[in-house]
């Protein structure tokens, strides 16, 4: 579904990405973990469109991204959840929704994904008409989430999705990320907790200072020593 081959990308002066290449076929749930400024958050928007690729190239389904624009990539079911969650705060929880589908021209459809949101985050129904940014942290993360799946993606990027929850919050939104997946979208998770990210996945990919290092089935990668002591505390 998603091939990256090759990938460099620059920030000004520093080389951020060397060559990274992955894969995610669909259906699947596909994880890149490594420390803080390893490239994940690079990678993610290297393939939103978010920032220039400087060499190689991203394919969905069969089609080049590379120099696509990050509107006409969700066009094509390719929608990211950012880092922080980046919601409009000052929007209501209703208007964040309509602003995921915002690219979309099929009323009715737009109209049962309403629905399928608020069975699925039955939180935002009650909010509906509330600032986003009064939320809470976990249902902030819940409209994000939310928000993404009005665009009717077939694949989703979701970007540090535990980040600043509570434990019981993060149990909670790593649930709802295998109800997504389990309902037909493919899944490219960054996650800085590497056990949680693991225990969800089906494969991944470990990246180091902005390469691919070591990659493979995510529960043999959880149970490799050289895994568990660099990301896994041991």
């Amino acid at each position: 579904m998603l091939k990256v081959e090759n990938l460099d990308v620059y920030y000004g002066n520093i080389h951020a990405l060397h060559e990274v290449s992955f894969e995610v076929k669909e259906g699947e749930i596909v994880t890149l973990i490594g420390a803080n400024g390893a490239g994940k958050t690079t990678t993610l928007h290297a393939i939103s469109g978010l920032i220039p690729i400087a060499a190689g190239s991203v394919r969905f389904l069969e089609q080049d991204l590379t120099a696509a624009l990050p509107h006409q990539i969700v066009q094509l079911g390719l929608a990211h959840v950012p880092e922080g969650r980046r919601i409009f705060a000052n929007l209501t929880v209703k208007e964040n929704l309509e602003m995921g589908a915002f690219t979309r021209k099929d009323p009715k459809g737009i109209k049962d994904d309403y629905q399928m949101v608020f069975t699925r985050f039955p939180r935002l129904k009650e909010r509906l008409k509330q600032v986003a940014g009064t939320l809470s942290g976990g249902e902030q993360q819940m409209l994000a989430i939310a928000r993404t799946l009005m665009s009717r993606p077939k694949l989703v990027l979701m970007d540090e999705p535990s980040m600043g929850l509570a434990p019981l919050l993060v149990k909670e939104i790593f649930e709802i990320i295998k109800e997504i997946n389990a309902t037909g979208a493919t899944i490219l998770l960054v996650e800085q907790n590497a056990q949680l990210a693991l225990s969800i996945a089906n494969r991944a990919y470990v990246l180091e200072t902005g390469r691919v290092v070591l990659q493979g089935d995510a529960k043999e990668l959880a149970n490799s020593e050289e895994v568990r002591k660099a990301y896994l505390g041991g």
